[in-house]
Formats: C-alpha cells, sequence, structure tokens
C-alpha cells in the first residue's frame, strides 16, 4: 500500500519564471484551491447522510499508489465493492494482492460509514473473484471511534520526531488491527526496525532498477494541484511534502532527481525517526485474506490516526519477492508471507492525496 515519494528540486520553476505569476498559477494551479477540493472530499458524514457520502467514505481509504483500484455496485439493501482491474499494477503488484488489499481497506471505510449512518451490515468476501457484499438492513444509527479519523487519516511519507507512544497506545493499535485470518507484529525494538529498514533499502534498490517499475511509478504520479485535481488520483508531490510543478516539467525533473541514493536515503531517515513499524501476516494467500489484511491495516490506521500518530507504507520488503523470507524469519513468521509494512509515529500533516468523485466509482 505504498505511496512512492519524489526527490525533485524547484529549479524547474525558473523556467516559467517569465510567465509572472499569473501564468505559473495557470499552468500548475494553487495550493489553496486544491485544499478547498481536498476538504469538500473530506466532508463530515451525516446521521441522514445517503449512499453516496457513505461510498465518499469508503473511497477515502489506502491504497496502493493511490490507484483507487475498486468499482460499487448499490442495490437494495447491498453495495457491492468490485475489484476494476483496469487500475492494476502488474510490475510493483503482479498477483493484485495490493489490489485486493486496498478493496479490504475500502470495504472497512464503508461498514463503519454505513453504521454511523444507519445501515447497520455484515461484509462478505468471495475467495474466487474477490467482489465484497455489504449486505445492510435500516436501523439506528451507530457511531464507531474511528469514523471521525476516516476524512483525516492520510500516509504521512514523511521524517517523525521519534518520540514514542505510550505503551496503552500501543496496545489499542494490536487491538484495533485484530482479525481473523490475519496476524498483526508490531516491532518498536530498535534493533529489528533497523533490520525492517534495511530490507525496505535493498528492495527500493531492486525496484529503481527494473525498468518497468519506474515506468509505471512514473504513470501515477501528479505533480501539479491542477494535474492532481483533474486525474482525482494518483501520487501527487505535494502529499509528500515536496514541491509542485506544471506536468510537463515533472517527468524530467522525475528523471533527473528521483535516483536509488536520495531514495535510499530518505527511507533510512523516516524510518529511523519513527516510533515502530507494524507488519501484517495472513494465515493464507488468497485474495478474502489479502482483503481482511486491508481491513486490518485500515483499522490500524484509523486507530493511529485517533491517537495523533501518523502512519506510511514501506511495502519494499513485500513486494521484492526474494526479500519476503527474510522479513517473515525476522518477525518470527517463516513460512509465511508477510504481506503489509507500516510504519508510525509522530509528525507533521501533509497535503492531502486526491479522490475521484462517487460518480466515477460507481457501476
Amino acid at each position: 500500500m505504498k505511496r512512492r515519494d519524489m526527490l525533485i528540486g524547484a529549479g524547474g520553476a525558473v523556467l516559467l519564471a517569465g510567465a509572472g505569476a499569473a501564468g505559473w498559477r495557470s499552468v500548475v494551479g494553487s495550493m489553496s484551491s486544491y485544499d478547498d477540493y481536498a476538504t469538500r472530499l473530506r466532508e463530515l458524514i451525516r446521521v441522514d447522510s445517503d449512499i453516496a457520502d457513505v461510498i465518499r467514505y469508503a473511497t477515502l481509504a489506502a491504497n496502493s499508489h493511490n490507484t483507487q483500484p475498486w468499482r460499487f455496485r448499490v442495490e437494495q439493501g447491498v453495495v457491492d465493492i468490485l475489484p476494476d482491474l483496469s487500475r492494476a499494477t502488474p510490475a510493483v503488484d503482479p498477483d493484485d494482492h495490493h489490489l485486493f488489499v486496498s478493496l479490504g481497506c475500502a470495504a472497512e471505510n464503508l461498514l463503519i460509514a454505513a453504521t454511523a449512518s444507519g445501515r447497520p451490515g455484515e461484509l462478505e468476501a468471495d475467495a474466487g473473484d474477490g467482489r465484497i457484499r455489504y449486505s445492510f438492513i435500516a436501523a439506528t444509527a451507530r457511531s464507531n471511534p474511528l469514523l471521525a479519523a476516516i476524512p483525516t487519516r492520510q500516509s504521512t511519507r514523511a521524517v517523525y520526531d521519534g518520540r514514542s507512544p505510550p505503551a496503552a497506545d500501543i496496545e489499542t493499535l494490536r487491538q484495533a488491527a485484530e482479525t481473523p485470518g490475519v496476524r498483526v507484529v508490531l516491532l518498536t525494538d530498535r534493533a529489528r526496525m533497523n533490520k525492517v529498514r534495511d530490507l525496505v533499502v535493498a528492495g527500493n534498490d531492486a525496484q529503481m532498477a527494473d525498468a518497468a517499475f519506474m515506468a509505471e511509478l512514473k504513470q501515477w504520479l501528479r505533480f501539479s494541484p491542477n494535474g492532481a485535481m483533474a486525474s482525482g488520483d494518483g501520487l501527487f508531490s505535494a502529499a509528500s511534502g515536496n514541491p509542485v510543478l506544471p506536468e510537463f516539467l515533472g517527468g524530467p525533473a522525475f528523471d533527473l532527481f528521483f535516483t536509488a541514493a536520495s531514495e535510499n536515503d530518505k527511507y533510512a531517515r523516516q524510518i529511523d525517526s519513527s516510533a515502530g513499524i507494524a507488519i501484517f501476516v495472513a494465515e493464507r494467500e488468497d485474495k478474502a485474506h489479502w482483503i481482511a489484511v486491508g481491513r486490518a491495516c485500515q483499522r490500524f490506521a484509523l486507530a493511529a490516526t485517533a491517537l495523533g500518530l501518523k502512519h506510511a507504507f514501506v511495502n519494499q520488503p513485500v513486494e521484492v519477492a526474494h526479500l519476503r523470507p527474510e522479513l517473515a524469519a525476522l518477525i518470527g513468521e517463516g513460512g509465511s508471507r508477510p504481506d503489509i509494512v507500516m510504519r508510525f509515529g509522530y509528525g507533521p500533516t501533509l497535503a492531502f492525496s486526491p479522490r475521484r468523485p462517487v460518480g466515477s466509482v460507481l457501476a
């Protein structure tokens, strides 16, 4: 569930200096306009909200590359969450593992939001095609302590401040992630965290040497507020704390400044500044269990947000297949496939990532 960052300089801005501030804004857009857009996407759900608002909350879930690989089909008393394979990322996710984890994240948001709007029900995942069905009834609205965290949760790809959460908060995170068929291992000891860091760096090296991975990543990068709002998806540079650029300059800047050395240094600093690492492991390798992993890591992320903690995915050791056994052995899960790696700690709030409007995700 990784959101790649970019290390790009502001030098490209010089190329548009002659156009003036007005010319720059017309090409790039303004962050104030983008912030207004992001705020509208994250308006608080109400008890009397319609099903479109419930789906809007579902789309705020974590997802790989911010591809938002889902479609929602609404019928009487039923919402189906369907995989959108047109948004698959075969280079980084050849077996669609992350895609189905992303569907699980959306399903957990859907359940929480639907219950809070008077539509309590049950989720059921189809192990065959990976469809998720939410069957609900009309009943009294029942809130969830994680509801308020849905619109404010974000994957914060930044350096944290290194502070350790209280032991009670760590236990809250552990309990939030409890899901049948899924185990979560929380690392807070620096020795094992350093070993995970080394695996992240090794995985990053392997991925950045893969031309197919790099080409696919580049397709999902959004460099400007205008570009991010127009697509409603992808990895927006400001959401990683990086400068915005016109889309036509972003690609060349990416090619010039995005290097393995700079990325390795960035990931090492980010993990060194984190309070802990959560690693999620499913009992079986199938779509239903990957969806369960998504539900577990979404609840973990929402609980972290409610506690004032930030989180970000560092999934290189699970995306690069030959590194998985070493990660599994490190956490005492030899023979299993680790599914998700997430760091957490106290850090800054960055720009939110874009989302598509509800109408565009309805089947």
